[in-house]
């Protein structure tokens, strides 16, 4: 079991106007190539409970501190990219940030080893709508029972 991990996410909602901090990403995905967005993710370690990782995450990730509001649901999603197989299983938390003033930053740097992206406050009605893409998939549909 030695390098064992699996890939997860969370999520984050921003006050009561259906905005979620997601990372904004560019490239091939499994509807084509371009801009998609996804939750801040993480790899959890083995023996980590995936509430633990999402805090230690959020706090690498984009140097911030978070607090468990509480657990939503888990999605499994395997998908294809390129003929390539891919699975994840995401648990998916409802988080407040520690630190009330982050609510208004528009966005936070994403840093992942040597990679950089950037997290936005993005409109759920996007997605629901069609104008952007948001992975997993399941997550859109997932969100709008839980707001």
């Amino acid at each position: 079991m030695k390098g064992e991990s699996c890939v997860s996410k969370g999520k984050y909602f921003r006050d009561n106007n259906n905005k979620i901090l997601l990372e904004e990403q560019e490239g091939k995905h499994s509807k084509g190539t371009g801009t998609y967005y996804r939750p801040i993710g993480w790899t959890i370690e083995l023996g980590e409970k995936s509430s633990e990782t999402i805090i230690r995450e959020y706090n690498e990730e984009i140097a911030v501190g978070i607090e468990i509001k509480r657990y939503i649901s888990c999605l499994e999603n395997i998908f294809r990219i390129d003929g390539n197989i891919g699975h994840e299983i995401t648990p998916i938390y409802l988080v407040e940030f520690i630190d009330q003033t982050l609510y208004q930053k528009e966005s936070f740097k994403v840093v992942e080893g040597s990679k950089t992206t950037f997290a936005k406050w993005i409109s759920l009605e996007d997605f629901i709508d069609g104008k952007k893409i948001l992975y997993p998939n399941g997550l859109v549909e997932l969100l709008q029972k839980n707001i």
